[in-house]
């Protein structure tokens, strides 16, 4: 296309495409009438899917303007004035496109640019990883939306393959892999991809990770009103040691906790505390009379960042709390965990009940403190109930275990009471409880290139030492999963006759995963498990899911002899 030439990627389905097309066709013919004339083209992305992917098209209407054949994103309004006068600007001979906004950082540069900001992003990535490519303009377009702050927050990127000592350093394993550093101290990234949500994230992340507080009305709230743990540092003001190291320490747990601090001397006569203390407390709901009202650490001249986080994970659940979709991965992730399903409700007329059956759970959980015990609502939580075969129990009240390698335990269907959950804990805590494994049934004929995996098979198949394993878990309704399907069985052929190679599959939507270190988040998921490391498997990311990149995958982590085909 010429020098300045304009072209729109539409899809014949999409009503915003529909709307543009009037306003689309007088810019053609404005564009036409120019000096020289200026081309204006569309393309209907839904049938030319190989072009919408070349130029990252993921919705519509897309507008691109192409200088010598090289796309510029137009970001502006979709009127005729505003994009005429782009087009016009573009086509300039002498335009040159505006400088990145992300910084370039190598092992020459790097010290130098983050050990000096207070704050600065970092993505770690691969020239040829699709989802660093499909990253890259949102990541741009926050750059240049954050450049313009007072004061503005910095992001950069490493080119990881290129720089491997910088990516060793800090742990890089996939791409792109994003780090927040705050004077050259790295914490994980763990916010949204696109424009919008890595500007608001970062802007959040800027502030300091502890509000303030000054009236003790805050703190009564908190205690009356609270859902999750109170955490208050009290300080004698900004310029407090302690209060440094607090701020210190809350940045790495910001993600997962509320911090609060106060100077106010009235909120310390409430605590009872003097300043220099850390006071980590239960909201009223909460508390019970087999624990402390509140755990206060005296943060010293000696005490270090990981003794305040410490304190802060120590202490941040009860004794039996609520677990809740909402707070489970981040606040339940500990193993083994006892949970009592039943109607959990802490609002006004259903506290008493709720409470009643909870008092029960505190009986046990007061006497096993190397377990964590929590109460569940079962409607939040019947997919779960569900796998663990209580759907029907009959029951009100429905009790499991979660175990470590993701091992469940339901116990049989009984009037619940103190004594019936105290036996159960005990027989789990003795080994004589069977575990529940979610699983199709057993295929009967099992050779063909692609060997299937259900929950039962997973360790004899998964897990034997004696076969590298490449394990794909899908979603039978997981549209990337059937694209893979015919690739995954020509890769399944071609390692058949492969000695100490199995090439296999698993349902993970109607089988359970039953070992921990294959986390699977999304579909499809592939992991190679090495016959020398089980426990240690290796994802596949960042690379295409075609033959020769699943092929490459294989051949540089299989264990030596099974790289010996047969016939050598």
């Amino acid at each position: 296309m010429v020098s300045g030439g304009r072209e729109e990627k539409h899809s014949t389905r999409c009503g915003h495409c529909k709307q543009f097309a009037p306003e689309y066709e007088k810019i053609a013919k404005t564009l036409k009438e120019n000096d020289p004339p200026i081309p204006v083209a569309k393309i209907d992305a839904t049938a030319a899917t190989a072009l919408a992917s070349r130029f990252d098209v993921s919705g519509y209407p897309t507008i691109k303007i192409l200088k010598k054949g090289q796309p510029v994103d137009y970001d502006g309004s979709r009127t005729e004035d505003a994009i005429v006068a782009k087009v016009k600007e573009i086509s300039d001979p002498n335009w040159t496109p505006p400088p990145e906004a992300t910084l370039v950082l190598t092992q020459d540069n790097f010290d130098d640019v983050v050990n000096n900001a207070d704050i600065i992003l970092v993505e770690f990535y691969a020239p040829w990883c699709g989802h660093c490519k499909r990253l890259a303009p949102e990541y741009e377009k926050a750059a240049q939306e954050l450049s313009k702050r007072t004061p503005p927050i910095p992001l950069a990127k490493v080119d990881a393959t290129a720089e491997t000592e910088l990516a060793k350093k800090f742990d890089v394993t996939g791409y792109p892999t994003l780090k927040i550093f705050r004077k050259g101290k790295p914490y994980d990234y763990s916010g949204p991809r696109e424009k919008y949500g890595i500007v608001d994230y970062m802007i959040e992340q800027a502030g300091p990770p502890s509000k303030q507080i000054q009236a003790t009305k805050q703190v009564q709230e908190f205690l009356k009103d609270g859902d999750d743990v109170i955490i208050i540092g009290v300080f004698s003001g900004e310029t407090d040691e302690a209060y440094q190291l607090y701020q210190e320490a809350a940045h790495s747990l910001r993600e997962d906790y509320k911090f609060h601090h106060t100077f106010s001397n009235e909120i310390a006569k409430l605590l009872k505390v003097s300043p220099g203390k850390l006071v980590v407390m239960q909201p009223e709901k909460f508390q019970s009379k087999h624990e402390p009202k509140m755990h206060v650490l005296d943060i010293k001249h000696s005490t270090d960042e990981s003794e305040i986080k410490e304190h802060v994970v120590k202490h941040a659940l009860p004794l039996v709390g609520h677990r809740k979709p909402s707070n489970d991965a981040r606040r339940y992730a500990k193993r083994p965990l006892v949970v009592v399903y039943y109607t959990v409700d802490f609002s006004f007329d259903y506290r008493v009940a709720t409470q009643y059956w909870r008092g029960k759970v505190l009986e046990v959980a007061k006497d096993f403190p190397e377990y964590v015990f929590a109460v569940s609502d079962e409607e939040d939580y019947s997919s779960e109930i569900k796998d663990l075969g209580l759907l029907e129990s009959g029951e009100d009240v429905n009790v499991a275990i979660l175990d470590e390698g993701g091992k469940k335990y339901a116990m049989e269907p009984e009037e619940f009471d103190s004594d019936v959950l105290r036996q159960f804990v005990l027989a789990f805590k003795k080994g004589k409880l069977k575990h529940i494994v979610k699983s199709q049934p057993v295929p009967k004929n099992n050779k063909g290139p692609v060997k299937v995996v259900v929950g039962k098979t997973f360790d004899t198949i998964v897990m034997d030492p004696k076969n590298d394993v490449l394990i794909e878990f899908y979603a039978p309704w997981c549209g990337h999963c059937k694209k893979l399907e015919p690739v995954y069985t020509e890769l399944g052929k071609k390692y058949k006759n492969e000695k100490n190679l199995v090439i296999a599959k698993m349902d993970a939507t109607a089988n359970d995963v039953t070992n921990d270190h294959y986390k699977v988040e999304g579909f499809p998921t592939i992991y190679f498990a090495p016959r020398d490391k089980k426990n240690n498997p290796i994802k596949f990311e960042g690379g295409d899911r075609d033959l020769e990149h699943l092929s490459e995958f294989i051949e540089e982590h299989a264990t030596k002899r099974s790289r010996t085909k047969e016939e050598l």
